[in-house]
């Protein structure tokens, strides 16, 4: 347990014991590592804990405050000042610093993992999961990338998850592909042949169509519907395959909704359903009672006609997820779903398996800008951009950092002349300009025999300047906690540039490699150690590349 943690577990020891409270209680309250440059007259840690106790034992924050600095003792704080009204601000004492700094050195990336105390959990995180109907858009890119890199988080800190790709290989999405393509293969043959208004109209159809009849010849027009169905999804899903790997997106699971149609899993959902008493029968459909669990309408799971719906299909795949061994089960969707979302949580709840056992990241709809002007699309009409345009002209990179850089529910524009920019105003350029800057100082430091080697036991010559940017360096490990229960992967890149920024105003302020001051510049070497190693650290986190030259 880091210096931090030990302080943070003493001082909520302390504030049960004294105050009578409960762990929950304090949740609010408890230290905060402070790593804004302008408030370090703050103190490194700061704490609302007195406003959070006085509304529990009926004391002024105030005078809670002041019994906290009276009472609370830790060797490694120095002091303790009250702000404002009740707000708590700990200084740290060097030597705490400077164990600090020894375990993130020894321990590398193993110090920002979970605690082997706390529980691992098994997510099965659904995301993409798009039609294989055509080649994914450029707004696709958001959902991939805000489930890559939650998928890459939790996995790094210490529980599992399980990525998962969703095939809607069933239904009549794919239908209606299929007789799609097979008019743009009779197009391709030179027949006399026009797409209706409802079919998919993408020139990608086309293509796909003459490279068949490349293939088997003007023979195919004679196969039946299943198979154009069949060649023109399995192209399609390889197409999208391919792009996902290149915007370095992979899966652990390629999931088809079609098993759940063959295997009876949707008969048995359904019937278990029907037994629990939530299923009825109405104008010829079956219906379940999906207002019960907060939905603003009952759902039809089978039409009159007998054809399954959707949300069919759902009650079998969430229970054929549980029944794989997820403890929790995650989905990136766009913001659109919002319904959908109460629905899932209805049919979990509805099937004992508990709404809480869902969460739900929902995102909102990106805009591309060019030359000034948003692009438009319009996948009905052909006119997509697709990831992989975006991927092929900006890098994938650049790709993965714009599409990460908002919240997932504010709307993102994704500007391509500020991606294409070799400039400290494109945020990839910069963050990756302060790694390189670290490998270039390292590498000047080990030319020099005075300072060629540089071990856990330099973290003693640390000094006071050094403060600010090893508290940023210790908070990654409480942000990558907070991302694997909020789910807001933008922190990663929230964190990656002010890290980058705190660097660069440090290395402007303080000269790393002097000989004149040997121990100071082992210090100040060690510290750009930790800044690199870190780095590195979120750069693989968020899969963008790691450059020794620029």
């Amino acid at each position: 347990m880091n210096i931090i943690k030990q302080i943070e577990h003493s001082f909520t020891t302390y504030l049960t014991n004294t105050f009578n409270v409960e762990k929950a209680v304090l949740a609010q309250g408890t230290c905060t590592i402070n790593t804004d440059e302008q408030k370090q007259d703050f103190g490194h840690l700061n704490a609302n804990t007195a406003m959070i106790l006085a509304k529990k034992i009926g004391k002024s924050p105030r005078e809670i405050a002041q019994q906290i600095v009276q009472e609370f003792k830790h060797p490694a704080v120095e002091k303790i000042e009250i702000a404002g009204p009740g707000f708590l601000n700990f200084f740290l004492t060097q030597k705490a610093f400077t164990d600090l700094a020894h375990n993130i050195f020894t321990e590398q990336e193993s110090f920002f993992k979970l605690d082997p105390s706390v529980p691992k959990k098994v997510f099965n995180l659904e995301f993409v999961s798009a039609n294989p109907t055509g080649p994914l858009h450029f707004g696709h890119g958001r959902g991939g990338i805000i489930g890559s890199t939650l998928g890459n988080v939790l996995n790094f800190i210490g529980h599992k998850a399980i990525r998962e790709f969703y095939i809607n290989d069933a239904g009549a999405q794919i239908v209606k592909l299929g007789k799609s393509f097979k008019i743009r293969c009779q197009q391709a043959a030179g027949l006399e042949a026009t797409l209706p208004e409802e079919a998919y109209h993408g020139e990608y159809l086309l293509e796909l169509a003459k490279t068949c009849l490349a293939e088997k010849g003007t023979t195919a027009l004679q196969e039946s519907d299943e198979f154009f169905q069949t060649y023109a999804k399995n192209h399609m899903l390889e197409q999208i395959k391919h792009t996902l790997a290149e915007y370095r997106i992979s899966f652990d699971v390629w999931f088809s909704e079609k098993t759940l149609h063959e295997s009876g899993a949707i008969d048995r959902a359904i019937e278990d359903l029907r037994e629990k008493g939530h299923l009825y029968e109405q104008d010829g459909a079956l219906w379940f009672r999906s207002t019960t669990f907060g939905d603003d309408k009952d759902r039809v799971l089978k039409k009159s006609d007998g054809e399954m719906t959707y949300v069919a299909a759902d009650i079998a795949y969430m229970k054929n997820k549980i029944d794989r061994g997820a403890d929790h089960l995650l989905m990136v969707l766009g913001h659109d779903h919002h319904s959908y979302v109460t629905r899932l949580q209805g049919l979990l709840q509805a099937l004992d398996l508990g709404p809480q056992t869902l969460d739900v990241i929902l995102y909102q709809l990106v805009k591309m800008k060019a030359s000034g002007q948003v692009v438009r699309m319009s996948k009905r009409a052909g006119n997509i951009v697709t990831l992989e345009d975006v991927i092929a002209v900006v890098g994938a990179d650049v790709a993965r950092f714009f599409y990460l850089n908002r919240k997932a529910d504010a709307q993102l524009e994704f500007d391509i002349d500020l991606a294409l920019k070799k400039t400290e105003e494109n945020p990839v350029y910069y963050v990756q300009y302060a790694y390189v800057r670290t490998g270039s100082i390292i590498a000047k430091a080990a030319e020099i025999s005075e300072l060629a080697n540089i071990t856990e036991a330099d973290a003693k010559y640390l000094g006071t300047n050094e403060a600010l940017l090893l508290l940023k360096i210790t908070s990654l490990k409480s942000m990558l906690e907070t991302i694997s229960t909020n789910h807001q992967t933008h922190l990663l890149t929230h964190y990656i540039l002010e890290l980058a920024q705190n660097f660069h105003a440090y290395y402007a302020k303080n000269r790393v490699i002097d000989l004149e001051h040997l121990e100071q510049s082992r210090g100040r070497l060690f510290l750009t150690i930790l800044v690199r190693t870190t780095m590195a650290t979120v750069l693989k986190l968020l899969e963008v590349s790691q450059p020794e030259k620029m």
